[in-house]
C-alpha cells in the first residue's frame, strides 16, 4: 500500500512532474506546428487536394485523441465491469501456461478458478492500483478487461492509425513517382503536336503497337486467353508508352475535343492527389473490420495467417481488371479495319468497370492499404510489446509468408496498381471536377453557390408575393 501512495501524484516531486508535462507539451506543439506550416506549404503550391488530405490526417489524429480520452474516462468503469470467470475460458488468442486445451466443465471452471487465484493475488501486490479489481473478486468474479489489456488495446489503436497513414502516403509517394515519370511522355506528346507530324499514313489496326500489345488476336478467340495475359501484365510494365498515348488521346477527344493540347499528366496527378483524401481516411467500415478480426483472432484458428492472403487476392483481381479493360479497348479499336497511325481513339465508358462504377476500385485499394497496413502494424506491436516468441507470433512457418506478403503488396500497389488506376479509372464516361485548375474550380463553385442562393431568394420573394395576393383576396 505504501508503494501505492509512493506513486501518486501528490507523493510525486514536482520538478519530475514539471520535466515530464514540458516534454509531452514540446512535443505535441511541434508536431501541431510541423502540420501547420506543412498546410500553409501545401496552400501556398496550390496543391488543395494535398492539403485536404492533410486535413484529413488531422482528422484522424483528433479521432485517436477522442478515443484515448474514451478509454481514460472509462477506465473505472470498466474494470468495475464484473463477469463470471468460467466467460474467460472461451475463444482465447492464446492457451494459457498450464492449460492444456479444456474441454469438460470441470477443466473449464478449473481455469477460471486458476485465473480468479492469479487475480486475487495481483489486487494484493498491487494494493490501491487494482482497487476495482479488488470490487469484483469479492464477488467471485473477474473484471471485464484488466487494466493492462486496456492499456495494450490503447496502444494498438494507436499504433494501427498511424500505421495506415503512414503506408498510404508511402503508396502515394512511390506510385506518384513513377507516375511522374510519364511527364516527358506528354511533354513529347505536346512538342509533336507543336511541330505537325506531316502526312499521316493509313495501316491495318493489328500493325498499331497498341493494338499488338493488348489485342494480339486472343481477344475475341478466347476469353480466358485474355484475363490470363491481364493478370501477367500487370507484373511487368503495366503502363506503356502506347497506352498512355492511346487513353490520353481518347479522353481529349471525349470530354475536351476543343483543347487539343489539354496537359492530361497535369489533370491525372491532380485528380490522384485528390483521391488521396479517400485512401488516407479511416471509415466506420473499416473499424468494423479491425472489430471482426479481433474477435476471429482465436487460438489455433491462425486468422492473422489466413488474413493475410485477403488483400493480396484483391490485388491481384484490382490489377487484373484495370489491364482487361486496356485491353477491352483495344479489342473495341481492332474490330475496325483501318485508322490514321496517330489518330487511334478510344471511346471512354463507365461499362468497362464493375456495376460500371469507376469508384468502386478506388474503394478496393482503400481496404487493400489498410488491410495491409493492419497485418504489418499488428506484427510491430506484438513485436514491441510481447516480443518475437509470443504466442501472438504463432509459428516461424505461418509469420515470414504473412511478412513476405506486406512486403509483395506494398511494393506491387505502389508500382502497379496505383498508376494502373490513375490512368485507367480516366476512361470512365464522366470526367472529374479536377480537370479544371483550382482558380476555375473555385470560380465555378463560388458561381453555383451565388446561384443557389438567388435561386432560393427568388422561390422567397414568390413565395411572399403568393401570401400577399392570397391575403389580398380574402379581404
Amino acid at each position: 500500500m505504501a508503494d501505492a501512495e509512493e506513486a501518486a501524484l501528490q507523493f510525486t516531486p514536482t520538478w519530475i512532474v514539471a520535466a515530464v508535462c514540458s516534454i509531452i507539451v514540446l512535443i505535441s506543439l511541434a508536431a501541431e506546428r510541423g502540420l501547420h506550416h506543412l498546410g500553409k506549404t501545401l496552400k501556398k503550391n496550390d496543391q488543395r487536394s494535398l492539403y485536404e488530405a492533410l486535413l484529413k490526417v488531422k482528422e484522424e489524429l483528433m479521432l485517436l485523441g477522442f478515443i484515448s480520452l474514451l478509454m481514460t474516462a472509462f477506465q473505472g468503469t470498466i474494470q468495475r465491469t464484473c463477469i463470471p470467470p468460467s466467460w474467460t475460458v472461451y475463444m482465447l488468442p492464446c492457451e494459457r501456461p498450464g492449460d492444456h486445451q479444456p474441454t469438460g466443465v470441470a477443466a473449464r471452471f478449473s481455469a477460471a478458478e486458476i485465473l480468479a487465484g492469479i487475480s486475487r493475488a495481483r489486487v494484493l501486490s498491487e494494493g490501491g492500483g487494482g482497487a476495482e479489481a479488488g470490487l469484483c473478486q469479492k464477488e467471485g468474479k473477474v473484471p471485464l478487461l484488466s487494466e493492462e489489456a486496456l492499456h495494450q488495446l490503447h496502444i494498438f489503436i494507436f499504433v494501427l492509425a498511424v500505421a495506415h497513414v503512414f503506408f498510404s502516403a508511402t503508396t502515394m509517394l512511390l506510385g506518384g513517382a513513377k507516375i511522374h515519370k510519364w511527364k516527358q511522355w506528354e511533354e513529347e506528346i505536346q512538342k509533336n503536336n507543336d511541330a505537325g507530324n506531316g502526312p499521316k499514313k493509313v495501316l491495318p489496326m493489328h500493325q498499331l503497337s497498341f493494338i499488338r500489345e493488348h489485342y494480339k488476336g486472343i481477344g475475341k478467340d478466347s476469353l480466358t486467353l485474355c484475363w490470363l495475359q491481364s493478370f501477367v501484365k500487370q507484373f511487368y510494365g503495366s503502363v506503356a508508352k502506347s497506352d498512355y498515348t492511346t487513353m490520353r488521346l481518347g479522353f481529349i477527344m471525349t470530354h475536351c475535343r476543343g483543347n487539343p493540347k489539354f496537359d492530361f499528366h497535369r489533370y491525372m496527378m491532380r485528380a490522384l492527389e485528390s483521391d488521396f483524401k479517400k485512401i488516407v481516411s479511416t471509415s466506420w467500415s473499416l473499424w468494423i473490420f479491425v472489430v471482426i478480426f479481433l474477435l476471429l483472432n482465436v487460438n489455433g484458428w491462425h486468422t492473422y495467417f489466413w488474413m493475410a492472403f485477403l488483400p493480396l487476392v484483391l490485388l491481384l483481381a484490382v490489377g487484373t481488371k484495370l489491364e482487361h479493360i486496356i485491353a477491352q479497348l483495344a479489342y473495341d479499336v481492332a474490330t475496325k479495319q483501318t485508322a490514321v497511325e496517330g489518330d487511334l481513339v478510344v471511346k471512354p465508358s463507365d461499362e468497362h468497370f464493375w456495376f460500371g462504377q469507376p469508384r468502386i476500385v478506388l474503394h478496393l485499394i482503400h481496404f487493400i492499404l489498410f488491410q495491409n497496413a493492419f497485418e504489418l502494424s499488428f506484427f510491430f506491436w506484438i513485436l514491441m510489446t510481447y516480443g518475437f516468441h509470443s504466442c501472438f507470433m504463432d509459428h516461424v512457418g505461418f509469420l515470414v509468408p504473412r511478412l513476405v506478403l506486406g512486403v509483395v503488396i506494398q511494393l506491387l500497389c505502389s508500382y502497379s496498381t496505383l498508376p494502373l488506376y490513375a490512368i485507367v479509372t480516366q476512361m470512365g464516361s464522366y470526367y472529374k471536377k479536377e480537370i479544371f485548375n483550382e482558380h476555375v474550380q473555385q470560380g465555378v463553385l463560388g458561381w453555383a453557390e451565388k446561384a443557389k442562393k438567388k435561386s432560393g431568394l427568388r422561390e422567397c420573394h414568390s413565395a411572399v408575393e403568393s401570401m400577399h395576393g392570397d391575403g389580398a383576396d380574402a379581404a
